[in-house]
């Protein structure tokens, strides 16, 4: 986002390390790979406790890393049990511009592993500094949408090239949009037809506590492009906010009936999803166990084959 600052300049400890991970990173490609066993979940977040190696943004100070460490180790604990075998990172808001933690974490799994990162998009060159990522196994971009930031994209040449960019290298564009932002995101998936994009989270319908259908319903006008997917994701945040999160359901068959399943993926927002009363359990097993109206397909989709698809495809 543009009002991130620019990284800070690298020390020769931190060059050498991204130096390291580029070459590691050149085997990573979006050539289409065979699928593996396992869920994927489609949004989790990895931070350090080492602030020296990886600095937090100037935004940030160590109060805001709550916890203060979910490291990719801490994640396998939660995920693994449940048969997770992919991830798909995110980049997490207090490293701003400076994705080497989660580049280094790609580098270190790579067949566990995809990325997406927050770039400047005012920044030239944005379009080249994506194709570069891509090597190091970035397969999408973070983009933050209230409804006066994404009506302010449809007049800006610096996030056409972006939105054109990801188009052309397969990457896809994903939102953590409020509901308000829903029209003008419209308008962009129809500018660009051709761009993979992601609604997080539902974009935050539900959040308040109540779904309001009117929201629901400018997220399901999506459907009608059919390179745009939703996340069903981050249980613990919206409707009541308590497992077994069965007053979801309603909203995810709408979204199953309208987008199909193949255009839908689960994620549990970790670290987040396993925080006081919630576990990582709780949040598959809406998916996998809960909701009878999804066939097995229906889950085949959700948990592994439209991520797969977008991210590793």
């Amino acid at each position: 986002m543009s009002n991130y600052p620019e990284q800070p300049w690298m020390s020769r400890r931190r060059y050498l390390q991204t130096a390291a991970v580029a070459v590691a990173g050149a085997s990573l490609s979006l050539a289409k790979e065979p699928e593996k066993p396992g869920y994927i979940d489609a949004h989790v977040h990895v931070w350090t406790p080492d602030t020296t190696t990886y600095p937090l943004g100037k935004d940030y100070d160590k109060a805001a890393m709550k916890p203060a460490s979910f490291t990719p180790g801490e994640l396998f604990a939660e995920c693994r049990p449940e048969g997770v075998e992919q991830i798909v990172l995110i980049q997490m808001s207090f490293y701003q511009f400076d994705n080497q933690y989660m580049l280094d974490s790609i580098a270190k799994y790579p067949d566990t592993f995809r990325g997406v990162a927050i770039v400047d998009h005012s920044k030239p060159g944005v379009g080249i500094t994506m194709r570069n990522l891509q090597d190091q196994g970035v397969t999408g971009f973070r983009l933050y949408a209230d409804a006066k930031s994404a009506n302010a994209w449809l007049d800006s040449p610096a996030m056409a090239t972006m939105w054109k960019s990801a188009a052309d290298t397969g990457q896809a564009i994903c939102l953590l949009s409020n509901p308000d932002a829903l029209p003008a995101i419209e308008k962009l998936c129809r500018r660009f037809p051709k761009t993979n994009v992601v609604v997080d989270h539902f974009s935050r319908i539900g959040g308040s506590g109540t779904i309001q259908q009117a929201d629901l319903d400018n997220l399901c006008k999506l459907a009608s492009f059919p390179q745009t997917y939703v996340k069903t994701s981050a249980f613990y945040a919206f409707g009541k906010k308590q497992a077994p999160y069965l007053d979801l359901g309603p909203m995810i068959k709408r979204l199953r009936d309208t987008f199909g399943a193949q255009r839908l993926m689960w994620a549990s927002d970790c670290p987040y999803q396993v925080q006081n009363e919630h576990t990582y359990a709780a949040s598959i097993s809406l998916i996998r166990d809960k909701l009878e109206f999804l066939t097995a397909e229906d889950k085949a989709w959700m948990l592994r084959k439209t991520a797969q698809s977008v991210y590793w495809g």
